[in-house]
Formats: structure tokens, C-alpha cells, sequence
């Protein structure tokens, strides 16, 4: 069912230019970093224990490390002391103590790197479990959303959320979020033995550290606002490609290149712009950082120089205390280059926050009816025949601009009612009310005197089969895509359906008959296949109510005969609502009601219809002008 069928507010074209990608607005800082990371540590809230974990691994990772430079200026003042005890002639080199020292430095290396491997090895564990858990939630929010969210939404863009923004928060859960652990605790480590060497020194280190501070933040403040457009028009872009490939034939046809290379061009320059802004402000931070550290350098070696010659500090200190500036200045550049990454994360975690914070369908009542099942009737539990009533019922997918108006009808048990009228009458919007796609604004749709708003959505649609004009089948067998009308159902049962959709026949001339794989886009059969495949479906499901949304459309003539058929079968003893263009095809339904701009202006049988020579007899006669 075509929702541009059924619009009068509908743009003309085949769909390049319109939906919400177009909204090139300027994009805007992230709303609420501290917010939407406040959000992100939630998800992580459920794995604090193994986070712990990390961290005393990361810990005691570091502490060897950060030991090593100490014990190395043991050996180095070792060896010192040792020439100049040659050079004096009051003693030697004493390389036995050297190479104890040596060997106890080459065990705390390899000790840090086991606990830096499984730290890694744990945080992954936790990131990939974390990213499952979003893809889960998006997927889960996807079922929940209302019909009006994909209205206004590209496929595209909800599929780079799902995709690009949550492989962002992956990776810096992956590999930033240890380096945050890391460099912490390095810092803080590195601090602690540099004072042990020298607190004049360290004072010196430590003072100058507000300058990157200062840098880091100010980048920050300037590059956030370029990585949230980044994210935002990426998605752009992948819901402009997606949609351009999967209507490649119609963008051919129409001779639409230019205009789609156009618009991916604009997309594609806001996206470069975005993306070359923040990178570069973001790829300042490393440098700034490096420049101050070597400050620092600068500023250690004159001050150690000094306090070496006083005899405040031995060769071996300095030595030490030189590796542990450069160690200090190294965490400080990490979390610089990490704030660059989180800038990304926030950005793309604020989008998969937004799209989980969308609002959800109206929630279901706590004693909704159930449909009786196997003949089990309770007070929550109501028997179905089929009796559909129509009760002044307006509605419009925009306030403003109302689509149905005060329809009212009432289809008896078995009947076959076609819905006629001009494009755009509301044919097909009045079937999304009956299963509730949208609710209506006023009045009530019954079954069997039973307010459908009564039933929960799930519960409701269980009762109606439906066959659209644009069928719809899966990358699977042939068995498989009828079996999704009843999960359940054994092969012989699959089997008796397709027989009498007139499916069976065709079947079996096909290499591996019903267990031939159709391809992602079901093109290795034909047009008339796929919509008897579609019917087989329906017949399996065994609905009380069945839904005909043009059927026939796009088939042939002579295709057309077998999907007849199979469409009677269908529709024996069902309450059928047939919604139809080829008004020949619709002359034996036992009510016919004519829409057009919401409202019902005609409805009785073919004969009585054109027997008042109104709209439905100008409709009729019009078809057979134009065909003859």
C-alpha cells in the first residue's frame, strides 16, 4: 500500500529529492554530551564488575611499567659508580648486580604485558557485548515505532544508526576506553614515583600540565559541533545511496542521473566539509601536546642538569626521572587524542539515543480481548466471524489536512466489498486503520461489535491476511517465504496452499522446486509468480478477514486468470475488503463503496451502481473509453 496513493499533499516524482535527508540544515553541537554519556555508562552499569576487573589489571599493568624506570636508574647508577670506581682503581664493574637488575626488569615487562593482554582481552568482551546490546534496542525500538516515524524517515538514515553509529561507540569502547583506564592510571602512577625522585622537579612537570589542559578543552569546545555534522550527514549520504540502488531501474528510466549525482554531491561536499573541519582540529591536539611535553622536556633537563652538579640528584635519578617525563607527557597526549575519538562517540551515541528516545506506538491496554483460538471462548477471549463496521470515522496523517471523513459502512460476515474510486480517495488508507497502521482521530472501527482498539496490535492483526499491490518475499526458499504466514506449518500444509493459490504447478517445473532460493530482490521469478507466492501466504495463514490491495496491477492478462482463481479461493467464505483499479475485476463483489477525497459517495452492487449513471458509472464507462 502506497502511502503517495493515498496523500493529496503527495510531491510528484519518483523519490530523489524528498524525505528528511533533504533538510540540509546546519548541524549543532551535541545537545547533551555529559547527558548522553551519562547514557552510555548506563549500558556499562550492567558489566561494572568485569570494568572493575579491567581496572585492577590495567593497574597493576601499569604499576610494573611505571617500576621499571626506577630499577633501570639503579642499574645505570650500578654502573657508574663502578667506572668510576675503575677509573679511581678502587674497584670494577660489578655485573652480576647489573644483570640481576636486568633480569628483574625484563620479568616486570613481561608480567605488564600479561595483564595488558588480558585486559584487552576482557574490555572486548564487554565492548561487543555493549554494542550487541544497542543493536538489540534499535531493532526492538524499529517494531515499536508508529507507521508516521518511517513516513518521515529514510531507510538509509535508520540503517546508519544501526550500522555506522554503533561500530563508532564499538570502537571506543573497544580500544579507547582501556587507553582512558591506562593512561589514568599511568598518570597518576608516574606522579606518585616522580616525587619520589625529585618534588622540584615534578612541581616544574606538574605546572606546565594546565597549559595542554586548557588547549585540549578549547580544541573540543570548537570541533564538536564538526562531529556531530560529520555523523549526521553520513547518514545522509548512506540514505541517499541506499535509496538511489534500490530504485536504480526508475532513476534509469527516468533519466534521473544528474539529479541524483547532484543531490549526492551536495551531501557528499557537506559531509567533506564536516569531516575535514573536525579531523583537523581534532589532529591539532597531538601536536599541541607533543609541543608542550617537549617544553617540559626542556625545562627538566636544565632543572636536573642543575640539581645533578649541586649533588641533589644522582646520574641515575635523572636518568630515571627523564623516562618518567617522557612516560608522563605520553597519557597526557592519549587522553588528548581519546577526547578526539569521544568527540565521535558522543556524537554517534547522542543519535542512537535520539532514535531510542523516539516516541513509541500507543501502548496496549492491560485487558486487551484475545482472539478465541481452537474454539476457547472466556471473558477476554471473543470468537470472530468477520462482521467489520465503520462508524463516522475521520482521520488525516496530518491534522491539517484530514484524508478520510465521516466513513461509514457495515460489511456482513463473507461478504467481498471492493473500495473503488480516484487516486488519492483513501482506498488503501482505510485498510491501515482496520489493522491499525495509524488510529483514527474520531469515531470507531468494529469487529463483530468488539471496538478494535480493544485488541493489542499483535492480537488484531492476526486476523487479517493481506495481499498488496508490491509484493514482498525474502532471500529464502520458496517454502520458507509462504511458511511466514504460518510459522508453524508442516510441509504438507505449505504444499496444500500453494496448490491452491495455483503456485504448485510452476513450483515444480523450478530446479529445486519448493526448495529454490529466491535472491535478495526475488527476481529469478516472475512478476505473476511472486504475487501467487504472496496469495499462497495468505491462504496458509487462514484469516477471518482478507485484504486485496491491488493484486492484480502489474500482471498480465493471462496471469491474471490464475491469480483470479486463486484469489476466489481465498476469499471463500471470508470477509473480504478488495481495493481496485481494473473495475472489471470487481463486478461480483456483493458491495462495491466508491470513495473519493475521504468520503463515500456511492456504495450498492455493479448493477446498481450503474444503473444510477453516477460516479462509479463515469468511473466504468471511462476504462473501457480508454481501452477502446
Amino acid at each position: 500500500m502506497s502511502e503517495k496513493r493515498d496523500r493529496k499533499n503527495a510531491q510528484p516524482g519518483f523519490g530523489m529529492r524528498g524525505g528528511p535527508h533533504m533538510m540540509m540544515m546546519k548541524g549543532s553541537k551535541a545537545k547533551d554530551f555529559k547527558g548522553t554519556m551519562k547514557q552510555l555508562v548506563g549500558y556499562l552499569g550492567a558489566y561494572k564488575w568485569t570494568i572493575i576487573i579491567v581496572w585492577i589489571l590495567a593497574i597493576l599493568s601499569t604499576v610494573f611499567t611505571i617500576l621499571s624506570p626506577k630499577i633501570l636508574g639503579k642499574a645505570t647508577d650500578e654502573l657508574f659508580s663502578g667506572v668510576m670506581s675503575q677509573i679511581a682503581g678502587t674497584g670494577s664493574i660489578n655485573f652480576g648486580t647489573i644483570g640481576e637488575i636486568l633480569l628483574l626488569l625484563v620479568g616486570l615487562y613481561l608480567i605488564s604485558a600479561l595483564f595488558s593482554y588480558l585486559q584487552g582481552f576482557v574490555m572486548a568482551g564487554v565492548s561487543m557485548k555493549v554494542t550487541k546490546r544497542l543493536r538489540t534496542d534499535i531493532n526492538e525500538k524499529i517494531h515499536k515505532l508508529p507507521f508516521n516515524y518511517f513516513d518521515k524517515t529514510t531507510h538509509g538514515e535508520v540503517l546508519s544508526r544501526i550500522t555506522n553509529d554503533v561500530d563508532t561507540i564499538s570502537q571506543t569502547l573497544n580500544q579507547s576506553l582501556t587507553q582512558i583506564i591506562t593512561s589514568i592510571t599511568s598518570l597518576i602512577g608516574i606522579t606518585i614515583m616522580m616525587l619520589t625522585i625529585s618534588w622540584q622537579m615534578t612541581l616544574a612537570a606538574i605546572c606546565i600540565l594546565p597549559l595542554t589542559m586548557i588547549s585540549i578543552v578549547g580544541i573540543i569546545k570548537k570541533s564538536q559541533v564538526h562531529f556531530k555534522n560529520q555523523q549526521k550527514y553520513l547518514g545522509h549520504v548512506n540514505g541517499h545511496v541506499e535509496e538511489m540502488f534500490s530504485s536504480h531501474e526508475i532513476v534509469k528510466a527516468f533519466n534521473g542521473e544528474k539529479d541524483s549525482e547532484k543531490t549526492f554531491d551536495e551531501y557528499n561536499e557537506t559531509l567533506y566539509k564536516s569531516a575535514w573541519k573536525a579531523n583537523f582540529l581534532s589532529g591539532l591536539m597531538m601536536p599541541i601536546a607533543m609541543f608542550i611535553g617537549n617544553i617540559i622536556y626542556v625545562v627538566i633537563c636544565i632543572l636536573g642538569g642543575y640539581l645533578t652538579v649541586t649533588g641533589k640528584m644522582t646520574v641515575g635519578g635523572i636518568q630515571a626521572f627523564i623516562q618518567y617525563v617522557r612516560s608522563f607527557t605520553q597519557p597526557v597526549s592519549q587522553i588528548a587524542n581519546i577526547s578526539n575519538v569521544l568527540q565521535q562517540t558522543a556524537a554517534a551515541a547522542e543519535r542512537v539515543f535520539e532514535f531510542l528516545a523516539e516516541d513509541e506506538e500507543k501502548p496496549e491496554q492491560e485487558n486487551a480481548l484475545t482472539v478465541s483460538k481452537n474454539g476457547v471462548v472466556n471473558e477476554r477471549a471473543v470468537t470472530i466471524e468477520g462482521n467489520v463496521e465503520f462508524d463516522h470515522v475521520s482521520f488525516g496523517y496530518e491534522p491539517e489536512k484530514p484524508v478520510i471523513r465521516n466513513f461509514t459502512a457495515t460489511i456482513k460476515p463473507g461478504q467481498k466489498v471492493a473500495i473503488v474510486g480516484p487516486t488519492g480517495a483513501g482506498k488503501s488508507t482505510i485498510m491501515k486503520l482496520l489493522m491499525r497502521f495509524y488510529d483514527i482521530e474520531t469515531g470507531s472501527i468494529k469487529i463483530d461489535g468488539h471496538n478494535i482498539q480493544s485488541f493489542n496490535r499483535n492480537e488484531l492483526r492476526s486476523l487479517f491476511g493481506i495481499v498488496l499491490q508490491d509484493t514482498w518475499l525474502f532471500n529464502g526458499t520458496i517454502a520458507d517465504n509462504i511458511r511466514y504466514g504460518k510459522l508453524d506449518a508442516t510441509d504438507d500444509e505449505v504444499r496444500e496452499a500453494a496448490i491452491a493459490a495455483q503456485v504448485d504447478h510452476f513450483v515444480r517445473t523450478l530446479p529445486d522446486g519448493y526448495e529454490m532460493v529466491l535472491n535478495e530482490e526475488a527476481d529469478n521469478i516472475s512478476q505473476g509468480q511472486k504475487q501467487l507466492l504472496t496469495i499462497a501466504r495468505a491462504i496458509l495463514a487462514d484469516p477471518k478477514i482478507l485484504i486485496l490491495d491491488e493484486a492484480t496491477s502489474k500482471i498480465d492478462t493471462r496471469t491474471e486468470v490464475l491469480i483470479q482463481k486463486a484469489m476466489d479461493n481465498l476469499m471463500k467464505d471470508r470477509t473480504s475488503f478488495v481495493i481496485a483499479h481494473r473495475l472489471s475485476t470487481i463486478r461480483n463483489a456483493d458491495l462495491i463503496v466508491v470513495m473519493d477525497e475521504g468520503d463515500i459517495v456511492e456504495q450498492g452492487t455493479h448493477g446498481e451502481l450503474l444503473a444510477q449513471d453516477g460516479f462509479y458509472a463515469n468511473l466504468y464507462k471511462s476504462q473501457f473509453d480508454t481501452a477502446s
